[in-house]
């Protein structure tokens, strides 16, 4: 099936890629929770594979990459740390989120996950909400890491082509260069750029990604109905299925087997007249996404516009030998240009020459082809009528410094600006030098020389490359965790908001001024530097997850966590970057729970001791109470004459001396006395202790 886009920005529906998404891995030794997570997953969407065991994981990851991990720790060995320590040490699966997902309940293996390279922690048993919205979580931040990084790279690569194209007119190996890239960035078998005549019946392949010796291969456009289509409608094409689409009918018989599955041509337009297409095509059935169509459109306006400077400077070439610059003699301003005009035909700048007033006095057909008119009225007609309102006073005010005749001499260096022009309805960005240029006999005759180009689209790719590095820097700015970053003498060139709060220090105090060295301990900034090579414990150009000290303003040792890397160009190291996690905050949170453990303990013994004494009370309370009645009623019953009077009254004393032993017993363990016979008092249980469970009458129910 093909597509025709009629706008001037790709359709999402027509151009973005939707692969299959990665199945997420679940890694569970027990049966039912697999199945348990395989059905929620199923639920939200999301395909996923089950294994249960560590070598089982190792064994599934070693040949394939998935979208996410699931991973309990707790199994036979190899166990859930084994697993995690594996795929942060692969180089495939090394930034494959990691959610850990276990029933362990100690903040130490939490802490222990996260140490190895886990990404989030959930535990057992968990909500279905938590866990999906968590795995959607890890799956949009890695989305959008790994498509800023593919835009930043588009973004390059398209500042890198524009910039050839723009900067050279014997551009064979440069077609090459370009289509080889697109067919890179684009993930496609084949691109090539096809050129046509005027009469468009042949066509000409004038590069090859596949075939760097390929010049000027004739094709007859007959055979090749999206090309025809494309050149007709100016609009790019989307063939999603060659084996089906309806407009390759006519010539599927001649096509080879297996030719191609999908392709894309986009049209190289100049002023909307195509001057050929950019075909691109792939052994496997595919959609562009719109990021890489936008590079691949891109391209072919920068390529059409260096086409045609090079049909230009052929056909000035040829008008320049069989002319003459009679046409200047007719004003003695442009008499005295004559000896430079050569060089300005041939040049791929436009190039004006304009007096104190901003008047035209000379052009060359590259600053007509910019500015888009055929011709100006020498001598009459204004540059300044191309610029933009706000723009007109700048170049003002810049040509008067460079003529004031008290200006000093450094005033008549050339200079450079951007300057907004209006050119065949379109507002452009043209970069421009000026320089002062006096003929020698006619010094009162001042000129300026203006040499422009068309940086529209390079422009724009350096702004999006500004917010995008803005973006980062706010990004690293925003860290929790203290950032820094040095070359490879030591010297400090990052130093984040975390870093100066970690470390003590104002950044512009470090940055510049200090060794990152110094911000150590003796030796540990060497010892770390060994590691991260791989000079000692089997370290690969990273470091991660080690605890350590590092050193603030006035000697302080903070404890930290650090991972750190090398910053690589080009296959050698050029700097380096560590993130430093700042631990006091958690071994004070530790130490609080230690202290507040060891409380609850002798809390808990106390309790202890206070219960025992109040059940020790509560089981003397009754035979206490028996003895001291009984012992009144024999009192009260006794003759003077008794013989055993006084060992009864002994009784009654020692037992009413117990009772206040009993009764401080109760008051130690909150429970109170009553009064019972006489001046005897006893425990009153009701009161003791307070209970939901008693009536209204003060019995216990």
């Amino acid at each position: 099936m093909c597509c025709l886009i009629r706008s001037h920005e790709p359709s999402e529906l027509a151009l973005g890629r939707v692969p299959s998404s990665p199945p997420l891995l679940i890694v569970d030794d027990d049966a039912i929770s697999r199945r348990v997570l395989r059905q929620c997953l199923d639920k939200a969407g999301f395909a996923s594979h089950t294994v249960g065991s560590g070598s089982e994981a190792i064994s599934w990851l070693a040949e394939n990459q998935p979208s996410l991990v699931l991973l309990d720790l707790v199994m036979p060995p190899p166990d859930g740390y084994t697993v995690l320590r594996t795929i942060r040490e692969t180089q495939a699966t090394r930034e494959v989120p990691v959610v850990v997902l276990t029933a362990l309940d100690a903040e130490e293996e939490v802490s222990r996950a996260f140490e190895m390279g886990a990404d989030d922690f959930v535990r057992k048993p968990f909500k279905t909400a938590e866990l999906v919205a968590r795995i959607r979580s890890q799956l949009r931040l890695r989305q959008y890491v790994d498509a800023l990084g593919r835009r930043e790279r588009d973004a390059r690569v398209v500042l890198e082509l524009t910039q050839s194209l723009s900067s050279t007119l014997d551009f064979r190996d440069i077609l090459y260069t370009v289509v080889r890239r697109i067919a890179e960035v684009a993930r496609v078998d084949r691109c090539s750029i096809v050129l046509v005549r005027d009469e468009g019946k042949v066509g000409y392949v004038v590069a090859a990604s596949d075939d760097k010796k390929l010049r000027d291969l004739p094709i007859d456009l007959g055979k090749y109905p999206e090309i025809r289509r494309v050149l007709e409608t100016g609009e790019p094409l989307i063939i999603d299925d060659a084996a089906t689409d309806p407009m390759l009918d006519v010539v599927r018989s001649e096509l080879p087997k297996a030719a191609f599955a999908s392709a894309v041509c986009i049209p190289i337009l100049y002023e909307d007249r195509p001057l050929g297409v950019l075909f691109l095509r792939s052994l496997t059935q595919q959609k562009l996404q719109q990021q890489e169509l936008w590079v691949a459109r891109t391209v072919a306006s920068a390529t059409a516009i260096a086409l045609r400077n090079a049909r230009m400077m052929q056909s000035l070439r040829e008008q320049t030998r069989e002319s003459t610059y009679a046409r200047f003699e007719a004003e003695r301003r442009i008499r005295a240009l004559e000896p430079y005009a050569d060089f300005f035909h041939a040049s791929a700048d436009g190039i004006v020459v304009v007096d104190r007033r901003g008047i035209v006095l000379f052009s060359n057909p590259r600053a007509r082809e910019l500015l888009g008119v055929d011709s100006f009225d020498l001598g009459h007609a204004s540059f300044f009528d191309w610029l933009v309102p706000e723009d007109r006073d700048r170049l003002s005010a810049q040509l008067s410094a460079l003529f004031e005749e008290d200006s000093a001499p450094s005033s008549k260096n050339r200079r450079t600006t951007d300057l907004e022009v209006m050119s065949g309805g379109r507002r452009r960005t043209i970069a421009v030098s000026i320089a002062a240029m006096t003929p020698d006999d006619q010094e009162e005759d001042d000129a300026a020389l203006l040499t422009f180009r068309d940086v529209t689209n390079e422009r724009s790719t350096e702004r999006e490359l500004t917010k995008t590095k803005e973006f980062l820097e706010r990004v690293i700015d925003s860290s929790v965790d203290a950032i820094i970053s040095a070359d490879m003498r030591g010297n400090v060139l990052l130093f984040n908001r975390a870093a100066e709060r970690v470390f003590d220090y104002p950044a512009h105090d470090v940055i510049g001024k200090i060794n990152v060295r110094d911000l150590y301990p003796e030796g540990l900034a060497r010892d770390l530097m060994k590691r991260i090579r791989g000079e000692a414990h089997g370290g690969a150009g990273r470091l991660e997850q080690l605890e350590t000290t590092i050193l603030a303003r006035g000697n302080v040792q903070v404890p930290v966590l650090v991972s750190a890397a090398l910053i690589v160009d080009q296959g050698a190291p050029v700097g380096s970057v560590g993130v430093m996690t700042d631990l006091r905050d958690r071994i004070r949170m530790q130490a609080s729970l230690d202290a507040a453990e060891q409380e609850l303990r002798s809390r808990e013994k106390e309790s202890l001791v206070a219960e025992l004494a109040g059940a020790a009370a509560h089981e003397l309370n009754q035979p206490l109470t028996s003895v001291l009645g009984y012992a009144e009623i024999i009192r009260r019953r006794a003759k003077d004459n008794l013989p055993h009077n006084r060992e009864i009254e002994a009784l009654a004393q020692e037992a009413e001396r117990m009772a206040d032993i009993v009764r401080k017993i109760g008051k130690i363990t909150r429970y109170e006395t009553k009064t019972y016979v006489g001046d005897a008092k006893i425990l009153d249980l009701d009161r003791s202790v307070p209970s939901d469970d008693a009536d209204p009458s003060g019995t216990m129910r």
